[in-house]
């Protein structure tokens, strides 16, 4: 037999099998250290604006103002500028823990928060509606199950709307401004339909914007 004319052993198709086994393996907990990296990665710029923002460091960059800085130079929006400001010194007072390297190692990625859920925990410690019982559940809700922010603020709206006490005048009163406001409208709309489609003889359209000029004046 010629050696030198040998065919290259044929693979295995099991081992390979196994090898792209063990790879996808690897990608997987790779996306997941890079989705807890990803979650958290927002810390760094909180700390460094709340920085910014307290001693007013902008002033030396040549900035009259936080937003000024924020905008021109870093190409963020007030809003988020401030959210994440207002983040980071939450955190920082309330959940320092957060902040360790620890936190997100021990961490499956699913239930890692990202700020929009703190700035919700954030938002929930202010209010007084808010008992301990209520901030200890969507506190769990975020840390422990993972779940979307923008559902744990509609818990949190609910419960805010449910503990809020209505004074029964200011309701009353509410409901008549509904009312003459919606009155308004449709007298304003009548009004411009009978001058236009003259409907009626002119001199009632202007005693009816009279009298509305009057409304709004007293009403609105």
């Amino acid at each position: 037999m010629n050696f030198s004319q040998q065919q290259p052993m044929e693979k295995n198709p099991r081992s390979e099998g196994k090898k792209n086994e063990l790879n996808a393996e690897a990608l997987r907990l790779e996306l997941a250290e890079y989705a807890k990296t990803f979650k958290v990665s927002w810390v760094h710029l909180g700390q460094g604006l709340y920085s910014v923002h307290r001693d007013k460091l902008y002033h030396a960059w040549g900035y009259e103002k936080f937003e000024d800085y924020v905008i021109r130079e870093l190409g963020l929006k007030k809003p988020l500028a401030l959210k994440l400001v207002k983040t980071y010194f939450f955190v920082e007072q309330e959940e320092p823990a957060y902040l360790k390297k620890e936190f997100s190692e021990d961490r499956e990625a699913a239930v890692v928060p990202n700020y929009e859920g703190l700035d919700v925990l954030r938002l929930a410690r202010r209010r007084n509606e808010i008992t301990r019982d209520d901030y200890a559940k969507l506190r769990k809700d975020i840390f422990d199950k993972g779940r979307d922010a923008a559902l744990v603020k509609k818990d949190l709206t609910a419960i805010i709307k449910e503990r809020k006490q209505v004074d029964p005048e200011e309701e009353r009163e509410r409901r008549n401004q509904a009312s003459i406001k919606k009155f308004l409208g449709a007298l304003k709309n009548f009004t411009n339909d009978m001058g236009s489609l003259k409907l009626v003889d002119a001199d009632i359209v202007e005693e009816a914007e009279g009298l509305l000029k009057k409304l709004e004046e007293k009403y609105l």
